[in-house]
Parts: C-alpha cells; sequence; structure tokens
C-alpha cells in the first residue's frame, strides 16, 4: 500500500514539473488585445534574440516629441529565421516600422505581427502568436 502511495505522489510530482514550463507561456489574448492595433516607427535600442520569444525595443516619438520605449515581442528565433529573419536582420540604431497589437495593460508593450525594414522597405512576418498578417 505504501508503495502505491509513493508512486502516485511521485507521478503527481512528476505531473506538476512537467507543467510548469506551460505556464510560463501565454496566450495572445491573455497579454495582447486585438481591439488595440499599433503602427510605430521609431528606432531599435535593444535586440534580445532568445526562446520563448524575441523582443526588441524601439525609441518611439510622440506628437509632442516625448519619446517612450516600446518593448515589441516577435516569435521564437526559429519561426523567425524560417520566415527570413536572422540574427542581423535588426540592428542597434536601425529605424523601423513595426504592425502590431498593444498589450491590454497599457504599457508601452505590443505583439508585432510585420516589421518594416526602412532601410530596404522589407517587410517580415514577427512570428506573432495572433497569427499572420491579413494583408
Amino acid at each position: 500500500m505504501k508503495g502505491k502511495v509513493l508512486a502516485l505522489l511521485l507521478i503527481g510530482c512528476g505531473l506538476l514539473l512537467a507543467e510548469l514550463p506551460a505556464l510560463a507561456h501565454h496566450a495572445f489574448a491573455a497579454v495582447f488585445d486585438f481591439k488595440k492595433p499599433v503602427k510605430l516607427t521609431g528606432t531599435v535600442t535593444k535586440i534580445e534574440w532568445q526562446n520563448p520569444h524575441t523582443w526588441f525595443y524601439i525609441d518611439v516619438k510622440d506628437e509632442d516629441g516625448n519619446v517612450a520605449n516600446w518593448g515589441m515581442e516577435m516569435g521564437s528565433p526559429n519561426l523567425l529565421i524560417r520566415a527570413g529573419w536572422n540574427r542581423n536582420s535588426l540592428k542597434i540604431g536601425d529605424v523601423v516600422s513595426v504592425e502590431g497589437f498593444r498589450a491590454k495593460d497599457g504599457s508601452y508593450n505590443g505583439n508585432a505581427q510585420v516589421v518594416i525594414l526602412t532601410n530596404t522597405g522589407q517587410r517580415l512576418f514577427a512570428g506573432s502568436s495572433a497569427g499572420p498578417p491579413t494583408r
């Protein structure tokens, strides 16, 4: 009897530990809002090319000249590579335009859907968890 209880306890602990990585990942709708599309243009200040999501940050000036640093989430590095990206597609100091969706909490964060490299005009799919762009 003790052996069965111990086995069940170990199996239960194993299942809980297996779920921890899934809890850290989020669905698009949990963080971002389809009803809040954003189009931003700014200068790249930081790039985090890592799993599970690549992030980049841009300084964006508003109509009053105030600068806000926006963080934009993209897909995983593997997904981005398959979509035509490489580690040098974005560089600090590049000016880019981004189409995506704003965070539900109103912070300066968003989920990038398309990134337009202004130096080449190239439009790259950002691996958005919202899915591919509709246009």
